[in-house]
């Protein structure tokens, strides 16, 4: 039988049935049970027994067929070179508010890649205009009932979706939630509004129609679309302004109002940069429904603010109790004080002032000084922290007080990685600076123990 998967083993795990089998890296899988395997939901699919034959070719070239007893649903302990066991496939669409094309040219070749694979919607949270994906990936997914899929829909309406996405065939991709719902497929859903094209009235339609996939649709997301200063030659996108922003949360909150009494879920929800540029408080917690579209910064502030609450309340309790007993001891307590210094984007600044107000009323001992970085490699609209770079940090933090230490979210790094979107290290940062950096998770009992050293 010719094959035309050879999937490459990284690495066995100590232990593990491939050990006891033999397996190295540098040994392939071809097939599983006679079957060849596409990527990795096929593998995780195939090995769903007690019993499998796997086809091996070992790394000198000898094919071998393994005979395997195991628990059913135990796996084989293998890790593979390349983790989705196939190629990533890139996007075909044009789409009038993608941010890769309001890029600058000269930055690493990875930052330009559009991705539009339904597999990492699976695997990374990804959203995918469903353009790119065959009968054959809907028919894999309704097999394997692989959920949840997160769709990014920017409207239904099939002509302007069209339009938008700059594919004929995007408006007939819609038809393929309508096969998701029918297999039970749960999903999430994703709304880039852009002014004067897919809001208002066509806003108001697009919510109406996705509410027919309830309750396999559980969400989506409003969120407004990014505009950077490279945008010469792209379609032309307004800024929404404070009415805008209004205007979006005054429909969404009426059709979460439509909505809860009957499904239990608010299921349309704006991103949190809605009610910042609207100048209104941030929905209870409740509102956001075990906060499923946190990706895509709906909640994030609300769920920062309620953590760094329940972790400042707490280290009150700590500290209180711990000066009963030193009083009981008879020793003094410690006036060490403490200088940090807090970048982020100006999106949070306000939230993230308030934070550091409320620790150092809390503890004097504390100097907090929180800096909001203008974004002016991308431009002055782009107000997240993930898209700040080490070249702008650096030429805004160079002659501040910075303190004993300098803490940055996590998002403003490449995932698993050290390097800012301009290709500045985290080092480089730090010698430039003269100052030791944390990088602090995206929780509010993380950013309160960076800020006291713990």
């Amino acid at each position: 039988m010719k094959n035309k998967h050879k999937h490459v083993i990284g690495r066995v795990l100590d232990d593990s049935i491939a050990q006891e089998m033999g397996l190295e890296p540098g040994d392939s899988i071809l097939r599983i049970n006679g079957e060849e395997i596409e990527d990795i939901f096929d593998y995780q699919y195939l090995i769903q027994d007690d019993y499998i034959e796997v086809t091996v070719l070992t790394k000198d070239g000898q094919e071998c067929l393994l005979e395997i007893d195991k628990e059913y649903d135990e796996d084989l302990g293998i890790e593979f070179e390349n983790g989705l066991m196939d190629e990533y496939r890139s996007c075909h669409n044009k789409c009038i508010f993608c941010f890769i094309d309001q890029m600058p040219e000269g930055m690493r070749e990875t930052l330009y890649f559009k991705d539009d694979d339904s597999r990492l919607s699976f695997l990374q949270g990804n959203y995918v205009t469903l353009t790119n994906m065959s009968d054959h990936d809907v028919e894999r997914i309704i097999k394997y009932h692989l959920s949840p899929i997160n769709i990014s829909f920017q409207t239904t309406n099939p002509e302007l979706r069209c339009m938008m996405l700059h594919n004929r065939f995007a408006g007939d991709a819609l038809k393929k939630v309508d096969r998701f719902y029918e297999g039970g497929i749960t999903m999430n859903g994703q709304i880039v509004l852009c002014k004067g094209v897919n809001d208002g009235a066509e806003l108001e339609r697009s919510i109406r129609d996705l509410t027919k996939y309830l309750p396999y649709l559980e969400s989506v997301s409003v969120v407004p679309v990014g505009l950077s200063k490279f945008r010469d030659g792209l379609y032309p996108l307004e800024p929404f302004d404070k009415e805008d922003a209004c205007a979006v949360i005054d429909e969404i909150e009426k059709w979460q109002n439509k909505i809860y009494p009957e499904y239990g879920l608010h299921f349309i929800h704006a991103s949190d940069e809605w009610y910042i540029l609207a100048e209104r408080e941030m929905p209870e917690e409740d509102r956001y429904d075990g906060y499923l579209q946190l990706e895509n910064g709906v909640g994030m502030l609300r769920l920062l603010l309620n953590e760094f609450e329940d972790a400042l309340e707490t280290e009150k309790q700590i500290r209180k109790n711990d000066r009963k007993e030193k009083a009981a001891e008879d020793i003094g307590q410690s006036d060490e004080r403490r200088e940090v210094s807090i970048a982020t984007g100006k999106l949070a600044y306000p939230y993230i002032l308030k934070i550091a107000e409320k620790v150092q009323h809390a503890f004097p001992e504390y100097q907090i000084h929180v800096y909001p970085i203008t974004n002016y490699f991308f431009g002055e609209r782009i107000t997240v922290s993930g898209l700040l770079t080490g070249q702008d940090l650096i030429a805004q933090l160079k002659d501040k007080p910075l303190g004993d230490k300098l803490l940055l979210p996590h998002n403003i790094l490449r995932s698993g990685e050290d390097v800012f979107l301009d290709d500045i290290h985290l080092p480089e940062l730090e010698k430039t600076l003269q100052v030791p950096i944390d990088i602090v998770k995206s929780s509010g009992y993380d950013l309160l123990n960076s800020i006291l050293g713990k």
